[in-house]
């Protein structure tokens, strides 16, 4: 009797595992909407490897194209900026005609332009995303991209200005006169519409004016006064002669 109890026993927990259904493998569609539950959610890592999970397990669906430009973002939010660019760069190369093309190259110059640091320390995310904004206007001029990245345009150069001088400044108290003027002249002849052009203008004169360049000086402080006559900068270089 224990032994037909025992078998019987045996019989049906084997009977109960096999009547359990497998799990089906997620669709396409359910791995996007789950994905982008996650987002919402602001779990953008998971949300992120749930995209990457899509694009492996279903690589020709439709969904898959969306799921590249989806986990950039969730990237993007959870600001790991280079695996969001990494996954930006592949949308970019295997969809260059996918309607959301613009907003792909956006949201690279943006991954950029949020890793800008203070002038003090290297410049090279400022560069790029410089770069990336430009490509921007460039191929999309009439994007709300465009717009957008036109006025971040205007700060990444006044950043980069600010950076040429400060280590103009570093040189001139140094007296490292021409090593300075280089880096006033690229402010004056490379980035005309910020801030800091009344101060380089003004610097390149002082320069000039330490190295015996009469002519170049009075040139420069000719030019800031005609540009900007009411500039504070103006007043102290017409105080040089």
């Amino acid at each position: 009797m224990k032994k037909f109890l025992s078998l019987f026993l045996t019989l049906a927990l084997v009977s109960a595992c096999s009547s359990t259904p497998e799990k089906q493998p997620e669709t396409a569609e359910e791995l996007y909407n789950e994905g982008y539950e996650l987002l919402e959610k602001t779990s953008y890592q998971r949300s992120a490897e749930t995209f990457e999970k899509l694009e492996l397990e279903h690589p020709y669906s439709k969904w898959a194209t969306k799921a590249k430009l989806m986990g950039a973002y969730a990237y993007y939010r959870d600001e790991k900026y280079d695996d969001a660019v990494i996954s930006l760069d592949r949308f970019i190369k295997f969809h260059p005609g996918n309607k959301d093309i613009a907003y792909a190259y956006y949201l690279k110059a943006l991954c950029y332009y949020n890793q800008i640091s203070g002038v003090e320390k290297d410049q090279g995310n400022t560069e790029k995303a410089l770069d990336a904004l430009n490509q921007v206007i460039v191929r999309f001029p009439e994007t709300q991209y465009a717009v957008d990245a036109e006025l971040k345009m205007g700060l990444v150069k006044d950043h980069l200005a600010g950076k040429e001088m400060e280590v103009g400044r570093f040189y001139l108290k140094q007296k490292n006169y021409l090593s300075s003027l280089n880096r006033f002249s690229t402010v004056v002849n490379n980035y005309q519409t910020t801030s800091h052009i009344e101060e380089a203008l003004y610097r390149q004169a002082e320069i000039y004016k330490a190295l015996g360049l009469t002519k170049e000086a009075q040139d420069a402080i000719r030019v800031l006064g005609y540009n900007y006559p009411k500039s504070k900068w103006y007043k102290q270089a017409q105080a040089l002669y």
